[in-house]
């Protein structure tokens, strides 16, 4: 691979998406906003899409509309065609975490720190399902988080995930949990050093037959300081509730923030890392 062309930002890219068929890239930053790039222009940077009142950290196309998450707790859409903003909502009481839109483009669902998933229209931005199956606080008294979400790829079925490993798949047509799954195996408490929690799921996705649901985050950390901990992805045959396949690497440490399956199902890549990033 190749580099060709570096284009500098301000802050951090917390949230990327691609916009199909083209050259553009929407992407949220820790400076508040939500920039438009094209990647074709010679010298153009980042055009400002609009704004959040704190970081953007969730941020996910369904046709022309961008709807985008921060640490705010609000969801805001716009039209990447006219550039304006179509409507604001506020969606969580706590930091939300992840926003995804379903295969078709016609539901999206977001995940925050007050432990609920919430399903929308995306054509009017009305709420169809609060989902609520996860706990507020870990085992050990500790304000958990609710880091991510995704789809099936046939849209029926919807995955959360939180820091102490639980997952809970949805029905998106009733809104009901359909199964749970657990992989404590991501999640560390420390007794000793800091009195302090860390790990958990950070990533998830189905396989194009929506029959596997693979989970990415962190093994057993032993220093919470600087995740020192072995990064790690757990495969679900999530309708019988059983564990098919387990990857602790030998050689990269970090969390796993990105999974993606081949569009065959052949394969499962991965990207994470902590001081410095890895494929998997």
């Amino acid at each position: 691979m190749k580099a060709l062309k570096n284009i500098p930002i301000n802050g951090i890219a917390f949230a990327l998406v691609r916009v199909p068929s083209g050259n553009r890239l929407l992407f949220g930053s820790s400076d508040f906003k939500v920039y438009d790039l094209d990647l074709a222009a010679d010298k153009s940077g980042p055009k400002v899409l609009g704004a959040h009142q704190s970081y953007v950290t969730g941020l996910a196309l369904a046709g022309t509309l961008a709807i985008s998450g921060g640490y705010d707790g609000r969801l805001i859409w716009w039209d990447i065609e006219t550039r304006k903003q179509i409507r604001a909502v506020e969606a969580h009481t706590k930091w939300i975490r992840k926003v995804a839109c379903s295969p078709d483009g016609k539901m999206v669902a977001s995940v925050g720190d007050d432990m609920v998933c919430r399903l929308w229209n995306v054509a009017d931005g009305k709420m169809l399902y609060e989902l609520r199956g996860h706990h507020e606080r870990t085992p050990h008294h500790f304000p958990s988080m609710l880091f991510v979400c995704t789809f099936a790829s046939d849209g029926r079925s919807l995955a959360t995930a939180d820091k102490v490993g639980h997952i809970v798949v949805w029905d998106t047509a009733s809104g009901k949990p359909i199964k749970t799954l657990e992989a404590p195996g991501m999640y560390t408490w420390d007794p000793v050093q800091r009195k302090h929690s860390i790990g958990g799921i950070r990533a998830l996705a189905f396989s194009p037959d929506s029959k596997y649901l693979a989970a990415g985050g962190i093994s057993k950390i032993s220093n919470v300081d600087h995740l020192d901990g072995k990064a790690r992805i757990e495969i679900f045959d999530w309708c019988r509730g059983e564990k098919t396949h387990e990857h602790i690497d030998d050689k990269f440490k970090g969390l796993v923030e990105h999974l993606v399956f081949h569009p065959k199902g052949d394969w499962l890549l991965g990207g994470g890392g902590a001081n410095d990033g890895f494929f998997l």
